[in-house]
């Protein structure tokens, strides 16, 4: 199978491909658009723990001018250190895991909600939507309530995730693209948001960034929506899409599925699990600093490298003859889930509690929960992996 980000086979089914150049071009000079691929996953440890070498600044997709067309300074991913570390440690400051902690007992009510919803559906003889109507509202749910976004505004971002999805969709012709109009929207509501909490604070994380300070360093406003804009952006589609698939993984994996309810402590471990084998996302660029050799073959310097998380994270040779398999039991001392070095996932402590709940109430009260398959359908994205409907099985 060719490796083809934009053909629907491929991303239907990418891993055969993934397979391909791991094993016969693992240093892999596209074409069209022109970019590098790697897909071994020592050669991605390795490079996007190298930033020096391997830059975030020139954004993370294939396009040679994203941030320019999308109208945005560089937010903290499309950052370097020393500057990235000084943004991170500022906003790790109002970004804690204590206050994301606080939000289980709120979370979980929602998700019951959630739950309920789809099973009235299934009672009236309507088809529950596994991800729109459980998987998806969780994070937006949850990154809202942290940033203190008034529940009647809640309903923005799901347009908003919507929108932005788009700009992964095939041609990327940014000049048009509903996502850059997203973009505008967002900024604006967010700029209006930050401006009400530095003159009247409340218990949210926006307030708490506004007043976060190291060494007598304080964020600006424009890092607060570079932050806004990572988390909607980045943390909304993903979680849901790790949450949906985990349950179809299970779905497909029953022995699996029966392990995992007869012990609901094994949750925290099989999310990594779940990460490794269905990635929401599958690829992210950098672009080089300086020439770099690898397996013999040469990337120039200024050139766009895609990092193939979604390859790397089933290599055989990090992860043995199994790697294709789910095994929510599996030992990983490591992986590229949630990314490594400077640019690993700010949020992972909030993705792994949002669906930590989600399957911990989804199981307790439908143990054979699961997905019809053949009614889904795909995003349809060369970066990220995830759902547009999966119908919901196993409920009544």
């Amino acid at each position: 199978m060719l490796y083809d980000p934009f053909d629907p086979a491929f991303q239907a089914d990418p891993y055969p491909a993934y397979r391909e150049l791991r094993d016969h071009d693992p240093v892999h000079r596209h074409p069209r658009p022109h970019y590098w691929a790697l897909s071994r996953f020592e050669d991605i440890w390795q490079a996007v723990r190298d930033p020096e070498t391997f830059s975030s600044a020139q954004g993370l997709t294939f396009l040679p001018n994203e941030i320019e067309a999308l109208g945005l300074a560089p937010t903290m991913v499309m950052l370097d250190p020393p500057r990235h570390t000084q943004l991170r440690r500022l906003i790790s400051a109002g970004f804690t895991p204590r206050r994301v902690a606080a939000l289980e007992d709120l979370l979980r009510g929602f998700v019951r909600d959630r739950l309920a919803l789809m099973e009235r559906k299934t009672a009236d003889g309507e088809t529950a939507d596994l991800h729109r109507d459980f998987a998806s509202p969780i994070p937006t749910f949850a990154l809202a309530h942290l940033l203190g976004v008034p529940e009647a505004d809640r309903a923005r971002f799901d347009p908003w995730v919507a929108a932005l999805v788009t700009i992964q969709d095939e041609g990327l012709d940014l000049d048009d693209e509903p996502g850059v109009a997203a973009v505008a929207e967002m900024f604006a509501y967010f700029g209006s948001l930050i401006t009400a909490r530095r003159e009247e604070p409340t218990d949210d994380m926006i307030s708490a960034l506004a007043a976060a300070e190291i060494d007598g360093d304080r964020l600006t406003d424009w890092d607060i929506l570079g932050f806004c804009f990572v988390m909607v952006a980045g943390g909304n589609d993903t979680t849901g899409n790790l949450i949906s698939h985990a349950v179809t993984l299970l779905d497909q994996y029953p022995d699996q599925r029966a392990r995992l309810v007869a012990d609901l402590g094994l949750i925290p471990a099989a999310l990594t699990e779940f990460l490794r084998v269905e990635g929401s996302v599958q690829a992210l660029a950098r672009t080089t600093t300086r020439p770099v050799t690898i397996h013999g073959t040469e990337i120039p310097e200024g050139e766009k490298v895609l990092m193939l998380y979604g390859s790397a994270n089933r290599d055989p040779r990090e992860f043995g003859p199994t790697a294709d398999v789910l095994d929510i039991t599996r030992r990983i001392p490591r992986h590229l889930g949630f990314a490594t070095g400077p640019h690993f996932c700010i949020g992972s402590h909030l993705a792994r509690l949002q669906a930590r709940v989600a399957l911990e109430e989804l199981y307790l009260r439908h143990p054979s929960a699961g997905v019809d398959l053949a009614a889904a359908r795909r995003i349809s994205s060369p970066f990220t992996r995830g759902w547009d409907a999966l119908p919901a099985a196993g409920l009544s």
